[in-house]
């Protein structure tokens, strides 16, 4: 371990060296913990980090000059929809991809490194339940829908293949999840094809530059954000791993979308063909002002541009079709080649530019006392996984429907939008359609037909309650044969067990 000398000596150098001003104060196993977070802090780096923290917050917000003028909406011939596509087409997109899943060529990569604070818990978000009648946790949704997809691929193509599961997370999230995922027996998926990684913690910093400490022991750290994957597949060898296996592509989502199609075959499929060797799935922004990022051309390459730097004008801009003109929005759903990743990890990753998050950090003053600010105090840097866009060769998007695909989980049920109830009305509005379109009818507790209604709203659940297990469908698949012509009392689970009981009735 480093000495307190040598930890002082480097903070000095970073010009950093408060950290240290509550040391006389500690006993012996604070003061181990605190030399521990500070020695890999290597001086030019916290003080270079500091540094830009402190001028990026200085430079002025909103706009920058000129960006409209700067601005390009992708390429049609580099967008593929799935909504527009005809059936042949979709299905050779799909059938791509199941190949591709089926050689052992497909990998996830789960960001799950951002605490649930927002959602008003104090553990992953992905071990929370938004209340469906299965109770289901977003890791076991997620799972489930990994162990279904190889068994599709595996029985269209006769063979037994796997999809590993990389999961990224931070200081925060590593102990959870891996005793959640032990705890649940990795949701019968085997534990060898599951990796943890942990991304970099970086510190918290003040207006003026200066780190700031949360307890007389311990610096504010944050993750480095989802774009600090490519130092984390680097720190890890994370790619090194996938290359054992053989994987060429890689699928990388965020956690809290609860709708998220992993390893999505026609995604897989359309990225493949078209030679990408870097994709983003988006929806069509719901109205101009929708506080999502744009995938679109700036200065002729490809890049997110956050929504409050389009200025309204620009993003009210419509097209011949009466569409909005930069309507892509941003859902963290993206693919990856192995070889671009590892461009990027060993070329590219410096080149990247940390974003400014303001935020309210707790610290002690002065006088050692602990401090809940009530306004911002504080500067969090952080990367976003998007950053990379502009070194990519061969840039795809490709939008889906965001009934089908895209209900995030983000804040507390009092919010108005992207709450529990939000994320949970979008998937039992989703397989109640899955239902109809199968051929069910429901009725209700007496016995009476309850309407099908194909058009449902926005928010609230649907008229009757059905939840279909991603093990029995994956995207609305194969539910004729469970479910045609059948009468089914609302609330209705439809998981392994109950489909085997319908099967069994049919013969």
């Amino acid at each position: 371990m480093a000495s307190e000398s040598d930890v002082r000596a480097q903070l000095q150098r970073a010009g950093q060296e408060h950290l240290l001003r509550f040391w006389a104060e500690l006993a012996p196993g604070p003061r181990a913990a605190l030399l521990a977070e500070l020695a890999p802090l290597e001086p030019d780096a916290l003080r270079e980090h500091c540094r830009r923290a402190a001028a990026a917050w200085a430079r002025a917000s909103g706009p920058p000059p000129g960006l409209a003028a700067r601005l390009r909406p992708l390429p049609p011939e580099r967008v593929g929809r799935a909504r527009l596509c005809d059936p042949e087409t979709r299905r050779r997109w799909e059938e791509e991809g199941f190949r591709q899943i089926a050689l052992n060529k497909v990998a996830v990569l789960l960001l799950a490194g951002g605490q649930g604070t927002r959602l008003g818990v104090t553990y992953p978000k992905g071990m929370y339940d938004v209340g469906l009648p299965s109770q289901k946790t977003l890791y076991q949704l997620q799972a489930e829908r990994i162990r279904r997809v190889e068994q599709l691929a595996g029985e269209r193509h006769g063979t037994h293949c796997t999809v590993p599961w990389y999961i990224m997370t931070s200081e925060f999230t590593l102990g959870p999840t891996a005793k959640f995922f032990k705890e649940h027996d990795f949701f019968h998926l085997d534990p060898a094809n599951v990796v943890l990684f942990e991304q970099r913690m970086l510190p918290a910093v003040t207006f003026e530059g200066r780190a700031i400490l949360e307890r007389k022991d311990k610096v504010a750290m944050a993750p480095d954000g989802n774009g600090g994957l490519y130092c984390a597949l680097e720190d890890h060898r994370i790619l090194e791993d996938m290359e054992l296996r053989g994987v060429e592509f890689v699928h990388v989502y965020c956690v809290d979308n609860i709708l998220v199609r992993l390893a999505d075959p026609v995604f897989i499929g359309f990225c493949v063909l078209q030679g990408a060797d870097c994709g983003a799935k988006v929806v069509e922004k719901a109205y101009p002002e929708e506080p999502v990022g744009v995938v679109c051309q700036l200065d002729g390459v490809p890049q997110v541009v956050e929504y409050s730097e389009i200025n309204p004008e620009v993003a009210h801009l419509r097209g011949t079709d009466g569409g909005l003109i930069y309507n892509a929005g941003n859902i963290c759903n993206h693919f990856f080649t192995r070889d671009f990743l590892q461009t990027i990890t060993r070329d590219c990753e410096p080149l990247l530019q940390p974003h400014v998050a303001v935020k309210k950090v707790p610290y002690v003053d002065e006088g050692g006392n602990l401090v809940m600010p009530l306004k911002p105090n504080g500067i969090k840097m952080e990367k976003f996984v998007f950053d990379v866009f502009p070194f990519a060769r061969n840039f795809v998007a490709f939008e889906v429907l965001r009934e089908e695909e895209f209900s995030p989980l983000k804040n507390a049920e009092a919010a108005s939008r992207d709450n529990p109830s939000t994320a949970r009305h979008a998937l039992l509005a989703q397989h109640y359609r899955w239902a109809l379109q199968a051929g069910a009818r429901f009725l209700d507790a007496h016995g009476a037909q309850l309407p099908a209604l194909s058009c449902l709203p926005p928010d609230g659940d649907p008229p009757a309650i059905c939840e279909i297990s991603p093990l029995v469908s994956y995207s609305g698949e194969g539910l004729e044969m469970y479910l045609q012509g059948r009468e089914l009392q609302s609330p209705f689970i439809l998981d392994e067990e109950q489909a085997g009981v319908l099967r069994l009735q049919e013969m």
